[in-house]
Parts: structure tokens; C-alpha cells; sequence
């Protein structure tokens, strides 16, 4: 066994794992509180993938001032969240809010339906082809290497490490330190309770969207960046993945999302590079059935409600 080859597989499992961890966490939210699965979130992140492509586009096309290699991808980030958050939000108010009340099966139908309405439409509106990421904005950053502990390790991925976890900081201190966040602690807890004590739920839960949604596109533009390319049905994939990672730790709960991501994507990178890539979703579904069995909560899941 190659030691070196081995940490660096371990460190790109972390970096891969990263970007699951950001979208099981808008499962994990709307879960909290609705007690629902957005089966349209993995659409939202290709929609986000597609926007910051898009917005690079934009940046190096139609204007003349140069905001620098971090500059744009910043900027781009910016706006495919922007543009995931009103579709998240649009999502909510037109395919759940209305069947809130309804059979439990409304809601999930509606939200394929969606799902499915996403994939036609930027298939059309774009192609249905691979989309490559511009590489004068990959490449420099797969060229660059670092050397740790012995073993050089692309810059690109402590990037996407480093942005994730950022994210997830940020996260983390909206939902604990914030009043928006308390709301929707409280909103998990008891959303009857807290409409009493006047927390506007309907608003709250627009919000929760919003916000897993604009993770998810953060996670978009991180994979598609590392990978080099997606594709108009490239969000089942990740979505099913990522729903994985929310179930492996832990469904509602948030510490459990980010630790099942991370625990997914080391042992996707770590199958790959032993058994080879075709193995890997055998291993991941393997574990989550063996940790279910063992823990039927997940590995952080305790009552879902308290979580969020």
C-alpha cells in the first residue's frame, strides 16, 4: 500500500465529502421542521451549478473591469446561491405550503414534480449535454500544489475544504446565535407553539428553504469546479447521495448531515481507490443498512425535532 496515495485519497474523500455534507444539511433543515423530504433539492443544486457557469461566463465575456481569478469565483458563487435561494423559496410556496395539510404523499408527489420540471427545463433552456467549467479557472488551481505532511495535495481542494467548512461555520452560528435561527429551533420543536408566541412560521419555513437552497448551490458550484463539468441530470446523483449522507447521521439533525457527508465521501474516495469506482455506491449503501440496522436514528440521531 502506498502511504502517500493513501493520505492523498483520504484528503480528497474529506474535500468530496465536504460538498455532500452541504447538501444533506438543506435536507436535514426542511426535514426538521416540516417532517418532509424536499426530493426536489438535488434539482437546486444543478440549477446552482448552472448559474455560476453561467455568471462566469457573464464575468469574462461581457465586462470590461477584471475582478481577478478569486474575484470571479466569489461572485459566481454569490449568484448561483442567490439564484438557488429564489428557487428554493419559489419551490416551498408553490409545491409544499399549499399541500401542507394534505395526504403525505402530496407534498413528495409535487415535489418530484418539480424535480422533474428542473431537469426538463434547463435541459432545454441550456443542453443536454455536458457543461465543461471554465478551465482557465480550474486549471491553475489543479496545477498549484501544496506539499502536507509529505504529500502534495491540489490547492483546489483545500479550497473546497475550506469554503464548505466556512459555510457550515456560518451555519452553525445562524442557527445557534441568530433570532432568525432561534425561530426555527423553535419552529422544529413546535410550530403550533410558536405561532402562538408570535414566530411567523410560513416565513420561517420559506427561509429554511431558501437557505438549504443556497447551500446546495454553494455545493454545486464546489463540485463542478472539481470535477470539470455537469450536466442537467447531474442533481440526482448528488441528491440521492446527499440524502444518504442526512440519513447516515442522522435525518434532522445538522451535526448529523455534516459528519454523514464527510463519512460518505471517504468511503466513496477510499472504495474507488482499493475496489475501483464501480464499487463505491455498493460500499456507501452497505454501510447506511449496516449502521440502520445498528442505529435506526443514524449515527447523531436522537428526536428529530430537538435537532434543527
Amino acid at each position: 500500500m502506498n502511504g502517500a496515495v493513501e493520505l492523498e485519497t483520504i484528503i480528497g474523500g474529506i474535500s468530496r465529502g465536504a460538498i455532500y455534507a452541504l447538501i444533506a444539511l438543506g435536507y436535514t433543515m426542511v426535514y426538521g421542521i416540516l417532517g418532509m423530504i424536499n426530493f426536489a433539492h438535488g434539482e437546486i443544486y444543478m440549477v446552482g451549478s448552472f448559474a455560476a457557469i453561467v455568471t462566469l461566463a457573464i464575468l469574462t465575456t461581457l465586462t470590461s473591469a477584471s475582478f481577478g481569478l478569486a474575484g470571479c469565483l466569489v461572485l459566481s458563487m454569490g449568484a448561483a446561491m442567490l439564484v438557488a435561494a429564489a428557487f428554493g423559496f419559489t419551490n416551498e410556496r408553490i409545491a409544499y405550503r399549499p399541500l401542507r395539510r394534505s395526504h403525505a404523499l402530496a407534498p413528495l408527489i409535487s415535489a418530484i414534480g418539480v424535480s422533474t420540471f428542473l431537469q426538463n427545463f434547463v435541459m432545454n433552456a441550456q443542453t443536454k449535454d455536458k457543461v465543461d467549467f471554465p478551465r482557465a479557472f480550474s486549471d491553475p488551481l489543479w496545477e498549484r500544489k501544496l506539499e502536507i505532511v509529505g504529500v502534495h495535495v491540489a490547492l483546489i481542494q483545500l479550497i473546497v475544504l475550506a469554503m464548505a467548512v466556512g459555510l457550515m461555520v456560518l451555519l452553525h452560528l445562524f442557527i445557534t446565535r441568530s433570532r432568525t435561527g432561534k425561530a426555527m429551533r423553535a419552529c422544529s420543536q413546535d410550530k403550533t407553539m410558536a405561532a402562538l408566541v408570535g414566530i411567523p412560521v410560513d416565513r420561517v419555513i420559506s427561509l429554511t428553504f431558501a437557505v438549504g437552497s443556497a447551500l446546495a448551490a454553494a455545493a454545486g458550484m464546489m463540485f463542478t469546479m472539481y470535477n470539470g463539468q455537469t450536466r442537467f441530470d447531474v442533481g440526482y446523483t448528488a441528491g440521492v447521495t446527499a440524502f444518504t449522507a442526512a440519513v447516515l447521521g442522522g435525518i434532522g439533525n445538522i451535526p448529523g448531515a455534516m459528519l454523514g457527508g464527510f463519512v460518505i465521501g471517504l468511503v466513496e474516495d477510499l472504495t474507488a481507490y482499493h475496489l475501483g469506482a464501480d464499487w463505491k455506491y455498493v460500499a456507501v449503501f452497505a454501510l447506511l443498512i449496516t449502521v440502520l440496522i445498528v442505529r435506526p436514528r443514524g449515527l447523531l440521531g436522537e428526536r428529530v425535532a430537538d435537532k434543527v
